[in-house]
């Protein structure tokens, strides 16, 4: 009885969010150092090539920052320990928003897997056609034949997601309203799982981001490497982000969120990245923003490299937006801020990757290792040791939900040796996009 006494009072011991949050910073500092102090070498010789200036440029944007980010989150998730989600004595009413334009190979399948949802709520279904030029509307049509919590709202010209989003907000009759796209598949116990996880967050929670998986893998090599980034590096960031109370993207793909939250924060904005900038609006109001990494929804990745590269541009510009519009939130007292300022450092890290890293790559296939050398080796300890970390918590999670990862290895090989190289260029176009105010359009998820 003793021992299991002792037992007891170990397995009691918390730590606040505010601990962990020091504890992974200390962590992370200490690691920066040690990058630091190794890279001096390199640092004096590159200098010697390019210029000092340019020299830390490059060598903190390709291995110091990036190592301070993969050890920070590293440190994070070994001390996540979320608690359990529980059944609740009754589940709330809620509205589910679909935006659609052009859906109408995919709106089928994502109306039936609402349908196997076996939600115990009451359940409201609004796909709101966004004057779409294919049969969208007539297949929505014919399944509220069969759907009953199912209605259709048809724009006759198309207005852009956000317009839809709000259009069909109004119509809302339940406190939580939950997007999903028109081209996903809900897991059976999607929706159960996102309502438990908001309704136990705590109280000032607004927002719970769900867990976006590819379904689409086996196309082609494409979307076999997009499958690790939102298996791997997608949900993990959430998952980091939301230990520290401020997961800093609700994406429209599917999340839950508070109905009249979403209307004291004037609903979607009209811009490319409007799940984006509605998350940091509500963060701006002072709201904390969860993740549910066990409520899961499959959707299509892109196929194309053009359609990829849209997609990150979409994202990248969507980042640049949100600071535009609400610069304040870089001033907010709390944890999430943390991130905010972590994202500031994207554009520097592309450029340097692009223009940097791309470009040592090929100066070290002619012997020539200035910039891409043994050196950039000290980048793999943490990020082997985070890439780890991240398969261990979600294999766990794809047990739990007696899902099984698939046997992608060409896919992983593509996705840690050369998913960079289409990622951070297409971020910077993203950024230019915006800074030349580019014509802003939506269709790239």
């Amino acid at each position: 009885m003793i021992i299991d006494e002792s037992k007891r009072e170990v397995s009691q011991i918390y730590f606040s969010v505010q601990l962990k949050f020091v504890v992974a910073l200390i962590g992370a500092c200490f690691w920066t150092v040690f990058s630091i102090w190794i890279s001096l070498n390199w640092l004096h010789d590159l200098s010697g090539y390019i210029g000092y200036f340019a020299a830390v440029y490059l060598i903190y944007g390709i291995a110091i920052i990036p190592g301070f980010m993969n050890s920070f989150s590293a440190f994070s998730l070994m001390m996540d320990r979320r608690p359990k989600r529980q059944r609740l004595a009754s589940y709330p009413g809620i509205t589910m928003l679909v935006a659609a334009y052009n859906e109408a190979a995919s709106i089928q399948d994502t109306l039936v897997s609402i349908g196997i949802q076996d939600y115990p709520g009451e359940l409201q279904v609004i796909v709101i056609n966004d004057g779409s030029q294919d049969e969208t509307a007539d297949i929505v049509r014919e399944a509220q034949l069969q759907f009953p919590w199912l209605s259709l709202l048809d724009l006759k010209q198309n207005a852009g997601k956000a317009n839809a989003l709000n259009q069909g907000l109004k119509l809302a009759q339940h406190d939580l309203v939950i997007t999903v796209d028109a081209d996903s598949y809900l897991h059976r116990v999607a929706l159960i799982h996102i309502v438990e996880r908001y309704l136990e967050d705590p109280p000032n929670t607004r927002a719970v981001a769900g867990t976006i998986l590819v379904r689409n893998s086996r196309n082609n090599l494409l979307t076999r490497t997009q499958e690790w980034d939102y298996f791997l590096g997608i949900a993990a960031t959430k998952r980091m982000q939301s230990l520290y109370q401020g997961t800093l993207v609700a994406q429209g793909a599917f999340s839950i969120y508070d109905r009249h939250a979403l209307i004291e924060v004037g609903g979607w904005p009209e811009c490319v990245g409007e799940d984006i900038v509605l998350t940091w609006a509500l963060l701006n109001a002072g709201y904390r923003i969860g993740h549910c990494e066990d409520a899961c929804l499959f959707t299509n990745a892109p196929t194309t490299l053009k359609v990829f590269i849209k997609q990150r541009q979409r994202w990248a510009r969507g980042m640049i937006e949100a600071f535009i519009k609400h610069p304040r939130i870089l001033i907010k007292p709390r944890l999430s801020t943390f991130f905010i300022y972590w994202n500031m450092f994207f554009p520097w890290l592309d450029v340097a990757f692009t223009f940097g890293f791309i470009p040592g790559i090929i100066l070290a296939c002619f012997g020539h290792y200035w910039i891409v050398g043994i050196m950039t080796l000290a980048l793999l300890p943490m990020a082997l040791l985070l890439g780890l970390l991240n398969y261990s918590i979600e294999r766990r999670m794809f047990d739990a939900q007696e899902l099984k990862v698939r046997k992608n290895f060409i896919g992983f090989l593509l996705y840690v040796l050369f998913y960079s190289f289409l990622l951070q260029p297409a971020s910077i176009l993203g950024y230019l996009d915006e800074l030349l105010r580019t014509r802003k359009t939506w269709g790239t998820k």
